[in-house]
Parts: structure tokens; sequence; C-alpha cells
């Protein structure tokens, strides 16, 4: 059986118009050509579609059980290459990212989300909070899309783009001694217990701090180890301990909390937009880079 669409839209001009001249015009085709379509479409099928006679054309119960069919199938293909289009155009599918703790904090990502989301409401955006280190191997193997991280040394699969570099900040409850002070030095912080990050869970954070601190002969007095950012200020706001944290965690804006810039320059982090190198970067991916650098070259 060799059926094409032009035979079903042949078929549902005749069908609806019941009239092969006027099928013909609509069709943009002379008479005995469409005649000979519709003839080789009942011969496909085995079963007579249209009865004819010199004054009309009318509906077989094959033709009108056929009728609806020709016209899902249609349908169905109109519905099919839409749908295809959309997802190359990155108006539909599934976004899927992976995102660190503090990621929701920054403007820069949470902006470009609020706005992806008005603009491509038909994408999924599948969010997965998981530390840096951990986001590497899904990113690698596939199952991220993109991940927005702290920097790291990545695997030579992965390309990455600076989101932005941000001021690593002390974090300390609001009735500590060095509250009133507009910034601290690391090594006033020194004789302080601190809440760190847990080193088994493996956030870069962890290990970019403590080169920071041992740049400066710091070495600190961790009395709590924790896995998550959010818990850390939650402890330091009952005046546990202190910390150090990026700047964008100041949007958390607990009250027992005091912020204070670091004295040191070099007191800095870098967070990262990171994607597979090898093989097309979706659409809808590039669509969220770009909002997300504010580049629409991308």
């Amino acid at each position: 059986m060799n059926i094409e669409l032009r035979h079903l839209r042949y078929f549902i001009a005749v069908a609806e118009e019941l009239h092969f001249g006027r099928a013909a015009q609509r069709l943009a085709l002379s008479q005995p050509p469409l005649s000979q379509q519709i003839q080789q479409l009942e011969q496909q099928i085995g079963a007579r579609l249209l009865a004819r006679t010199n004054r009309s054309v009318r509906l077989t119960p094959a033709g009108a059980q056929f009728l609806v069919s020709a016209r899902q199938i249609l349908q169905n293909v109109a519905v099919a290459a839409d749908k295809a289009a959309r997802l190359h155009r990155g108006e539909e599918g599934t976004l899927r990212i992976g995102f660190t703790s503090s990621a929701p904090f920054i403007s820069a990502v949470s902006d470009a989300l609020f706005s992806f989301r008005q603009r491509y409401p038909d994408v999924h955006l599948q969010m997965q909070e998981i530390n840096t280190r951990q986001q590497l191997a899904p990113l690698h193997e596939g199952r991220l899309d993109l991940g927005v991280m702290r920097n790291t040394p990545l695997p030579d699969t992965l390309e990455h783009r600076l989101l932005l570099r941000e001021p690593l900040c002390a974090v300390v409850h609001c009735a500590h001694r060095l509250a009133g002070r507009g910034s601290v030095s690391l090594r006033e912080l020194a004789a302080e217990p601190f809440v760190f990050f847990d080193p088994q869970v493996g956030t870069a954070l962890y290990s970019e701090t403590l080169t920071l601190l041992e740049r400066y002969a710091v070495r600190p007095n961790i009395a709590q180890e924790v896995g998550e950012a959010m818990t850390i200020l939650g402890l330091v706001a009952t005046g546990l301990g202190v910390s150090i944290l990026p700047a964008s965690f100041r949007r958390a804006r607990l009250e027992q909390l005091s912020w204070l810039t670091l004295q040191e320059e070099d007191a800095l982090s870098e967070v990262w937009l990171v994607w597979q190198k090898q093989g097309e970067i979706s659409a809808a991916t590039q669509h969220m880079l770009s909002l997300m650098l504010r580049n629409d070259d991308l």
C-alpha cells in the first residue's frame, strides 16, 4: 500500500465539495488528474469511497469512515510537525538544570529563570539542586543540559562561561563583637569557632575557602560541619560560630546575621555556567544561556 498525504488531501477536498470540478479548483488542479488520484486511492485501499454519477458525487459508507480517519491523520501530522518545529526552536521540551544552593540568590540566575518562564512557558524546567562536583558526571553523561556551579576543575568534555565573580564575606551573629564592623580581615577570624561545610559533601566552596585561608596562613577552628549553606546560616544565626560565604547569600535576609566585607582583595568566588562541549546544544539551552549572560548572540 502506497498512500501519500496528498491522496488524503485530494480525497478530503472531493468529499467536502462532493463535486470534482469544485474540488479541483480548490486544489489548483485540473479535474482529470484529480479523478485519477482518487481512483488510485480506491485501488490502494481496495474499497469504493465515492459513488459517482454524471450528476452527483456522494460518499459510500466506506468513504464516510475513511473521511474521518483521513482528517485525523492530517491533523496528527500537522500537530507532530508543529511540535517538532517548536522543539527545534526551543519553545517546547525539557531543560534540565543543575544548580548549587547559592544559585537562587544570584540575580542573574533568578532573573533569567523568571524571563525564561515568561518567554517559553511550554518548556518544562527540571531543576536539580546539587553541589558543584556532583554536577560534573550528569553533565558529562548528558543527564543535565546546563549547570550553575562554583569554579572547579572541569573535564575536557565540558565547556564553561563565567556568570559572575562575587566577593566572599564573613557572616557573624548580629550580637557578635565584630558585628558593628564594616569589614574584617581573615586573621581576625582565626580564633573564632567556624560553622562550615562537611568535607565529605564535596562542595567547591569548601575547597575554595580553605585555599583562601591557607593563603593567609589562617587555620580555621571548625566547630560545626554541615552539608548545606542555608544550614550554615541558620547555625550562625543561633550564635554557634562564624562563617565565610559568597555575598549572594545576603539575599536570604536573616535578621540575626551581620555580613562583613573581607579586606583581602582576592577573597572572591566565581560562578560558572557549564554544559557539554561535544554535540549540539539544544535551542532551549541556548535561550537560557543568552538570558543568564544577557547575550543574544549565543
